[in-house]
């Protein structure tokens, strides 16, 4: 008993960067990964570890050699999944106890959530932890039996030689755990059918709020303590509930999160976008990785914000970070790469976290000359910006206005300076080397910045926005939807081969319907209906009343997951209810609005105790709570009217329009040649409709 408890020696890791493709113009081995597209996969193609992708191949293989399958998953911009290929993966000595005894399998878990979600689902179960690099070792027919995170050699070498001995002396043992804890992955997500639900309430947002209260730094924002991650829809949910709730204290939490966000080391002082989280508590010192799914809700929050408080730092922040994205995740088919590396070359030829975005003090007074004591009084080159081994992270903490005051300058020329430091440090940073950008692009993430875009259109109405937004959109459509009409999750060199997942058709089905609300063209509101039935074919679970995390045509794992929790991308589950919400009210259809209600009665005590691990869906409790505005505006100045409307920040509506005549539901019958006319209405009653757009708003109640 003690020697197989000794095989749950763990040690937590949290994920970050990778390492970059070693230089060598000869490879010693080679394996199967070198036919796969993934960055991920790829990097590990010359590691003497007989590596196999995740395939009915590999698979069928463990089988019929009656072998242990090893699945070791991971992602391009993990740090500590690089640290583990170079002690492990890369030795020969490792190697051969891998070979000998297991089908080893890599898995980029960006492009298979579906896998991570259940070896991740058995290690939590396991060790009450997890993390990447993800380690399991089932048996051939996948069932789990032992896992954790990261290894060091000997540990590692030593649990696999147990292992073994295990499954080849007493295999009974093993398959009986295999059993145990498959089952209870099965059972770990069990939604059941609330059959007796009790309606929706400001209480019930009020309490879960209060719940929640407990958590958070009022000092700082954010969770309480370190490491703090940005949680991008929580404070899009505390954001309207403050308003509507008219509670000044959440919007102070939310505005101080949003403003120690901006100026903290997580955000990219020179050039924009946000890393991944802060592993301390004052927002300062990040993991360096910039993943995309951050910067597109971050961009979505930002502008939602400035649209609630007018503050110009956070305008700022957005135009800031999508300059970033432009430069550095954009692809020419108007596709978004996946992430940047944390891991670079240092001055020393060795790979270091942030060696491309830290700076020395002797660096800076080098590259600003006299500008030093004014740059470094901004961006705290001192105590508070220091990191370690003598390197700054750069980090503000007073305002424009105060440095100003404070060296007697003025705002403008200030600024002017701020620019002008920004282009020099950035052109002394590409004199580095650069982090590897993991080139792969994948839907639900790209749907994440294509709303983010949308929602920076809707709110500066920058023309440059919606073009790049429609490009996106449109690189969709063409690209990943299909004839049969799924989506297809991954795209890289021109190739799409795995089957969409729930996030893939949620996130797009989302974004869809923004962009038709931000252009009036309704091919994409259509197009998001079209997904939304596709996903009652082929995801929906009549039982339960939710939906499927994949597709009832891809291959079977041991489970069937649901994604039910919002993390830092919310849950595909909460999407899709929030979408089931909006295309009912477009579509007047109340199988939707029934089924988008059923959702939420399931989760509904959770998110009384759980807020934070809920916000998404205690943002659709606030569409069902108070007054939902169907806003239609139809006439040839429509479009002008909905950019005056959208300088208001309205979280209890959606848009309708129309410059012709529409079979939508709520614009039939609504157009007229010789006037643009809006309707304002709940449930399908509309009050009179008044031709200007400030009569108009005065018939909408925000506040709960």
């Amino acid at each position: 008993m003690n020697r197989f408890a000794y095989l749950f020696f763990i040690i937590s890791i949290i994920s970050c960067t990778s390492q970059p493709e070693k230089k060598m113009l000869e490879h010693k081995y080679t394996n199967n990964l070198i036919k796969e597209t993934s960055p991920y996969l790829l990097q590990h193609a010359h590691n003497p570890v007989d590596w196999h992708a995740w395939n009915k191949e590999t698979l069928e293989l463990a089988k019929k050699e009656n072998k242990l399958l090893l699945i070791s998953i991971g992602y391009s911009s993990c740090h500590w999944c690089h640290v583990m290929e170079h002690e492990c993966f890369e030795d020969e000595e490792v190697a051969a106890v891998m070979n000998q005894n297991f089908i080893n399998i890599k898995v980029d878990r960006e492009e298979r959530p579906d896998i991570d979600q259940v070896y991740m689902n058995a290690i939590q179960l396991m060790t009450g932890r997890g993390g990447w690099p993800l380690n399991c070792i089932a048996l051939p027919d996948g069932r789990p039996i032992w896992g954790g995170t990261y290894f060091p050699k000997e540990n590692w070498i030593n649990a696999l030689n147990q292992l073994a001995n295990l499954y080849s002396e007493t295999p009974e043992k093993a398959i009986e755990y295999a059993e145990k804890l498959t089952e209870g992955v099965k059972n770990s997500d069990l939604i059941l059918l609330n059959t007796a639900p009790k309606e929706f309430s400001v209480s019930d947002l009020k309490s879960s709020v209060e719940e929640w209260k407990q958590y958070m730094d009022f000092d700082l924002g954010g969770r309480k303590g370190a490491p703090k991650f940005p949680m991008p829809n929580n404070y899009q949910f505390l954001l309207r509930y403050a308003i509507q709730a008219e509670d000044t204290e959440i919007l102070n939490y939310v505005n101080t999160a949003l403003t120690n966000m901006a100026f903290g080391g997580m955000y990219d002082q020179i050039v924009g976008g946000f890393s991944r989280y802060s592993v301390d508590e004052k927002w300062h010192v990040p993991h360096f990785e910039k993943m995309l799914y951050d910067n597109g809700q971050l961009v979505s929050l930002y502008a939602e914000a400035y649209q609630a408080t007018k503050n110009e730092l956070y305008k700022n922040t957005v135009y800031h970070t999508l300059q970033f994205i432009e430069r550095e995740l954009t692809t020419s088919e108007g596709a978004f790469y996946s992430s940047l590396d944390a891991d670079s070359i240092n001055k020393k030829g060795t790979l270091e976290e942030g060696a491309y975005y830290v700076w020395t003090k002797e660096e800076l007074i080098a590259i600003l000359g006299m500008d030093f004591e004014l740059f470094s009084d901004y961006y705290n080159v001192n105590h508070y910006g220091f990191w370690e081994h003598d390197n700054y992270v750069l980090i503000r903490k007073g305002t424009t206005s105060e440095i100003s005051k404070k060296h007697s300058i003025s705002i403008e020329e200030l600024e002017n300076k701020v620019t002008a430091w920004q282009k020099t440090l950035l052109k002394e940073r590409n004199k580095k080397d650069k982090p590897r950008l993991d080139d792969k692009s994948l839907t639900s993430w790209n749907a994440l910045m294509l709303k983010g875009y949308i929602n920076a259109y809707t709110v500066f109405n920058d023309p440059h926005f919606l073009e790049v937004a429609i490009k996106n959109a449109t690189f969709i459509y063409t690209k990943q939807l299909q004839e049969n009409g799924n989506l297809n999750h991954n795209y890289k060199n021109e190739k799409s081969s795995i089957n969409g997942y729930l996030e893939d058709y949620a996130a797009v089905i989302d974004a869809y319907i923004a962009l038709y609300e931000a252009t009036l063209n309704e091919v994409w509101l259509n197009t998001a209906k079209q997904l939304t039935d596709y996903t009652f074919d082929h995801f929906y679970d009549t039982k339960s009343g939710m939906f499927y995390f994949t597709s009832n045509e891809d291959p079977n794992l041991i489970t069937r997951k649901m994604e039910i929790e919002d993390n830092v991308i919310p849950a595909s589950n909460s999407i899709m209810a929030r979408n089931l919400f909006k295309l009912s009210h477009y579509f007047s259809n109340d199988y939707y609005l029934n089924t988008s209600k059923q959702m939420l009665h399931n989760v509904q005590k959770k998110t009384q105790k759980y807020g934070s691990d809920y916000s998404n869906w205690l943002q659709l409790m606030c569409d069902f709570t108070g007054y939902f505005y169907e806003i239609a505006v139809s006439g040839d100045k429509a479009m002008d009217k909905i950019l005056q409307i959208n300088k208001q920040y309205i979280p209890n509506k959606l848009i309708a329009g129309s410059t012709k005549k529409s079979n939508l539901p709520l614009m039939e019958g609504r157009f007229s040649e010789s006037e643009t006319l809006i309707y304002i209405c709940v449930d399908g009653a509309c009050q009179l409709p008044v031709s200007e757009t400030k009569k108009a708003l005065n018939q909408l109640k925000i506040s709960f």
